[in-house]
């Protein structure tokens, strides 16, 4: 039984020490992702005509004209990755991302979901999954939501008066 112990205290060191990186981990996710969309979304606003011309013909976004979806999905390729690059309002963003990657694979189905094509459709999952972690877990300590909550918190907390202090 003391060995079983050990090896659970040995894991228990183990992860305390990986805990630590965390916050990098976060911030790579958000970087990766976020360059990932922001190429796309730069290429989209760079040759507005050819994008124009994808959207009516190739992308099958629902519920939205043509026009009004490439400048919803170049909105959201541009805009949610900055968010997600400063780490200010992190889940937001990265929900945004995920929903702009859906829609990506949702109107474009028709060639992703096609034999050939696993590997286009597996990166769309990968960053769809990377979202996921950064709603779930949020920026990380290096991120201006930290850094803002922890002002908030601060604003937040009674004054402690000499009298208060006493009763304490």
């Amino acid at each position: 039984m003391n060995k079983l112990l050990d090896l659970v205290n040995l894991h228990a060191a183990a992860g305390r020490g990986f805990d630590r990186l965390r916050s990098v981990l976060l911030l790579g996710t958000r970087l990766w992702v976020s360059w990932q969309f922001l190429v796309s979304g730069w290429l989209k606003v760079s040759n507005w005509d050819s994008t124009l011309e994808l959207f009516r013909s190739e992308y099958h976004v629902p519920l939205l004209p043509p026009t009004l979806a490439a400048v919803t999905g170049a909105f959201g390729e541009l805009f949610f990755p900055v968010l997600l690059i400063l780490g200010l309002f992190t889940r937001a963003g990265a929900a945004g991302l995920f929903a702009v990657n859906a829609m990506a694979l949702i109107s474009y189905w028709h060639v992703l979901g096609q034999e050939g094509f696993e590997a286009a459709r597996g990166q769309h999952y990968l960053w769809g999954f990377m979202a996921l972690v950064l709603i779930t877990c949020g920026g990380g300590f290096l991120s201006l939501d930290t850094w803002l909550e922890r002002r908030s918190a601060a604003r937040c907390r009674p004054k402690m008066t000499m009298r208060s202090m006493a009763a304490a």
